[in-house]
């Protein structure tokens, strides 16, 4: 039974991805075809998964439905989607809301702007801790040991010129955080976006999730993109109000 749970898990890791053709789901799993394709057609009675018109699989409507349903029963997801989409139509760019999620950070929710340019990243994903400003600023706000091990598993790969790959210079960029109020990702993953973030409380005052707006530096580079900030805080504040956050634990500045 472990066996067929963890072939079903792989097969919706790779659907994930996009639609997979059988040939390369029986190599993935190291399965004769027929074995691949009995597990498949399981799947698909519980509307885990589908079969498209060109003969591949994707993610069944069951799981999307699921999915969506248990993100709408999170608080913090349900307190902050209109929220996000207020933002996004009053700045016109890709807001973002992430989590805690054990050792992850996890997008949760995602608003596109009104730009035909549209965000890679995904709900449900984790995110690069050592160039997100929403990761920034949610682990800034954490304690030291839970730092630590969320960095634990940091790879501090460089994506372009201004990635930070040492260790040292995060935690730098961390306490910068810590006394401005807000995070920022300068072109640090992807060299044509920016990124400025703010953190969200919960009743207790503690930091476990983080707020974003993602600018293409076409349109709006760092400098002017920090110009949004205080109707990003406006909004986290609104958050984390209705998450039963009193405003008298934790720190906010303005952009300087």
């Amino acid at each position: 039974m472990s066996q067929s749970v963890d072939r079903a898990a792989t097969i919706l890791d790779a659907c994930a991805r996009g639609p997979q053709r059988m040939a390369d789901l029986s190599r993935l799993l190291d399965v004769h075809r027929s074995t691949a394709l009995r597990l498949l057609q399981t799947m698909d009675r519980h509307r885990l998964v589908r079969q498209l018109e060109d003969g591949t699989w994707a993610i069944g409507f069951g799981l999307i439905g699921m999915a969506l349903e248990s993100l709408d029963r999170m608080d913090l997801r349900t307190a902050a989607r209109p929220r996000l989409e207020r933002l996004a139509r009053e700045v016109g760019h890709t807001v973002h809301l992430a989590e805690l999620l054990g050792n992850d950070i996890v997008y949760v929710d995602k608003v596109e702007g009104h730009g035909a340019v549209r965000m890679a990243s995904r709900i449900g994903a984790p995110v690069q801790v050592h160039t997100a400003a929403v990761a920034k600023t949610i682990i800034a706000g954490l304690t030291p040991e839970q730092r630590d091990t969320i960095l634990a598993s940091a790879t501090f790969q460089r994506f372009t010129a201004s990635t930070i790959t040492r260790p040292s210079d995060y935690a730098v960029e961390l306490a910068r955080v810590r006394k401005q109020g807000y995070a920022v990702d300068d072109s640090e993953h992807e060299s044509v976006l920016a990124c400025v973030a703010v953190p969200v409380r919960d009743h207790t005052g503690t930091v476990h999730a983080g707020v974003s707006i993602t600018a293409l530096c076409a349109l709006e580079p760092l400098d002017r993109l920090k110009r949004h900030l205080p109707l990003l805080w406006r909004m986290a504040t609104e958050i984390s109000q209705h998450l039963g956050w009193d405003g008298t634990t934790g720190v906010r500045r303005h952009a300087g």
